[in-house]
Protein backbone atom coordinates (compact mmCIF):
# COMPACT_ATOMS: atom_id res chain seq x y z
CA UNK A 1 0.00 0.00 0.00
CA UNK A 2 1.43 3.35 -1.04
CA UNK A 3 1.45 5.78 1.84
CA UNK A 4 1.75 9.48 1.28
CA UNK A 5 2.77 11.96 3.94
CA UNK A 6 4.23 15.44 4.08
CA UNK A 7 5.50 15.35 7.64
CA UNK A 8 6.75 12.72 10.09
CA UNK A 9 5.72 13.12 13.73
CA UNK A 10 7.55 11.07 16.36
CA UNK A 11 6.32 10.16 19.83
CA UNK A 12 8.51 10.01 22.91
CA UNK A 13 9.12 6.25 22.86
CA UNK A 14 10.76 6.46 19.44
CA UNK A 15 13.18 9.17 20.57
CA UNK A 16 13.96 7.39 23.84
CA UNK A 17 14.52 3.99 22.27
CA UNK A 18 16.68 5.18 19.38
CA UNK A 19 18.67 7.39 21.76
CA UNK A 20 19.29 4.45 24.14
CA UNK A 21 20.79 2.36 21.33
CA UNK A 22 22.69 5.28 19.74
CA UNK A 23 20.58 5.17 16.56
CA UNK A 24 18.70 8.48 16.82
CA UNK A 25 20.38 9.71 13.64
CA UNK A 26 18.59 6.93 11.76
CA UNK A 27 15.39 8.99 11.97
CA UNK A 28 17.12 11.88 10.23
CA UNK A 29 18.60 9.61 7.56
CA UNK A 30 15.17 8.10 6.87
CA UNK A 31 13.03 11.21 6.81
CA UNK A 32 15.13 14.35 7.01
CA UNK A 33 13.35 16.69 9.37
CA UNK A 34 11.02 15.30 12.03
CA UNK A 35 8.26 17.11 13.85
CA UNK A 36 7.18 16.61 17.43
CA UNK A 37 5.30 18.50 20.12
CA UNK A 38 6.55 20.48 23.08
CA UNK A 39 4.92 17.87 25.36
CA UNK A 40 6.98 15.08 23.77
CA UNK A 41 10.16 17.16 23.89
CA UNK A 42 9.64 17.63 27.63
CA UNK A 43 8.91 13.91 28.11
CA UNK A 44 12.12 13.04 26.24
CA UNK A 45 14.02 15.11 28.78
CA UNK A 46 17.10 15.90 26.69
CA UNK A 47 17.83 18.42 23.98
CA UNK A 48 16.57 17.12 20.65
CA UNK A 49 18.71 17.35 17.50
CA UNK A 50 18.33 20.45 15.32
CA UNK A 51 16.48 18.42 12.68
CA UNK A 52 13.60 17.83 15.12
CA UNK A 53 11.15 20.71 14.94
CA UNK A 54 8.87 21.34 17.90
CA UNK A 55 5.38 22.55 17.15
CA UNK A 56 2.65 23.27 19.65
CA UNK A 57 -0.76 21.72 19.20
CA UNK A 58 -3.26 24.44 18.31
CA UNK A 59 -6.42 22.61 19.46
CA UNK A 60 -5.76 21.72 23.10
CA UNK A 61 -9.43 20.90 23.56
CA UNK A 62 -9.10 18.01 21.09
CA UNK A 63 -5.84 16.91 22.71
CA UNK A 64 -7.55 16.87 26.11
CA UNK A 65 -10.26 14.61 24.73
CA UNK A 66 -7.63 12.23 23.33
CA UNK A 67 -5.95 12.13 26.74
CA UNK A 68 -8.99 10.19 27.97
CA UNK A 69 -7.68 7.30 25.82
CA UNK A 70 -3.89 7.73 25.67
CA UNK A 71 -1.12 9.55 27.52
CA UNK A 72 -0.43 13.25 27.04
CA UNK A 73 2.51 12.80 24.63
CA UNK A 74 0.64 10.41 22.38
CA UNK A 75 -2.45 12.62 22.49
CA UNK A 76 -0.35 15.61 21.42
CA UNK A 77 1.27 13.65 18.56
CA UNK A 78 -2.11 12.45 17.29
CA UNK A 79 -3.59 15.95 17.59
CA UNK A 80 -0.66 17.44 15.69
CA UNK A 81 -1.04 14.80 12.96
CA UNK A 82 -4.69 15.71 12.53
CA UNK A 83 -3.90 19.44 12.42
CA UNK A 84 -1.01 18.97 10.01
CA UNK A 85 -2.70 16.56 7.64
CA UNK A 86 -0.92 13.86 5.62
CA UNK A 87 1.37 12.95 8.50
CA UNK A 88 3.18 9.73 9.31
CA UNK A 89 3.00 9.09 13.04
CA UNK A 90 5.63 7.02 14.81
CA UNK A 91 3.75 5.35 17.66
CA UNK A 92 4.69 2.27 19.66
CA UNK A 93 1.84 2.16 22.17
CA UNK A 94 -1.00 -0.21 21.21
CA UNK A 95 -3.76 2.06 22.58
CA UNK A 96 -2.35 5.00 20.61
CA UNK A 97 -2.24 2.90 17.44
CA UNK A 98 -5.87 1.90 17.92
CA UNK A 99 -6.85 5.56 18.29
CA UNK A 100 -4.82 6.42 15.17
CA UNK A 101 -6.62 3.59 13.32
CA UNK A 102 -10.02 4.95 14.32
CA UNK A 103 -8.98 8.39 13.10
CA UNK A 104 -7.66 6.95 9.81
CA UNK A 105 -4.14 8.21 10.45
CA UNK A 106 -1.01 6.67 8.93
CA UNK A 107 1.45 5.31 11.48
CA UNK A 108 4.36 3.00 12.02
CA UNK A 109 6.34 1.89 15.03
CA UNK A 110 9.99 2.25 15.85
CA UNK A 111 10.60 -1.36 14.82
CA UNK A 112 8.95 -0.67 11.47
CA UNK A 113 11.52 2.07 10.91
CA UNK A 114 14.24 -0.58 10.93
CA UNK A 115 12.61 -2.37 8.00
CA UNK A 116 12.31 0.90 6.12
CA UNK A 117 15.97 1.70 6.84
CA UNK A 118 17.08 -1.66 5.46
CA UNK A 119 14.82 -1.28 2.43
CA UNK A 120 16.44 2.09 1.69
CA UNK A 121 19.94 0.68 2.19
CA UNK A 122 20.65 2.80 5.26
CA UNK A 123 21.47 -0.30 7.32
CA UNK A 124 22.72 -3.67 6.10
CA UNK A 125 20.96 -5.79 8.73
CA UNK A 126 18.07 -5.44 11.15
CA UNK A 127 19.14 -8.21 13.55
CA UNK A 128 22.00 -6.32 15.29
CA UNK A 129 19.74 -3.37 16.01
CA UNK A 130 16.93 -5.62 17.26
CA UNK A 131 19.44 -7.28 19.56
CA UNK A 132 20.50 -3.88 20.93
CA UNK A 133 16.82 -3.07 21.53
CA UNK A 134 16.41 -6.33 23.47
CA UNK A 135 18.99 -4.97 25.94
CA UNK A 136 16.71 -2.04 26.79
CA UNK A 137 13.39 -1.95 28.63
CA UNK A 138 11.48 -1.90 25.30
CA UNK A 139 9.60 -5.18 25.09
CA UNK A 140 8.46 -7.17 22.09
CA UNK A 141 7.77 -10.88 21.65
CA UNK A 142 9.96 -13.54 20.07
CA UNK A 143 7.30 -13.81 17.38
CA UNK A 144 7.64 -10.11 16.54
CA UNK A 145 11.44 -10.54 16.45
CA UNK A 146 11.10 -13.49 14.06
CA UNK A 147 8.49 -11.74 11.91
CA UNK A 148 10.66 -8.66 11.47
CA UNK A 149 13.66 -10.78 10.51
CA UNK A 150 11.52 -12.69 8.01
CA UNK A 151 10.25 -9.51 6.37
CA UNK A 152 13.84 -8.18 6.34
CA UNK A 153 15.01 -11.37 4.64
CA UNK A 154 17.38 -12.27 7.47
Amino acid sequence: MLQTYNVVIADTSCFILLDKINELELLHKLFGDIMTTDTIAIEFGKPLPVWVHIKEVADLHYQNILELEVDKGEASAISLAIETGLALLILDDLKARKVADKLLLTYTGTLGLLLKAKEKGLITAVRPILEKIQNTNFRFSKNVFADILKVAGE
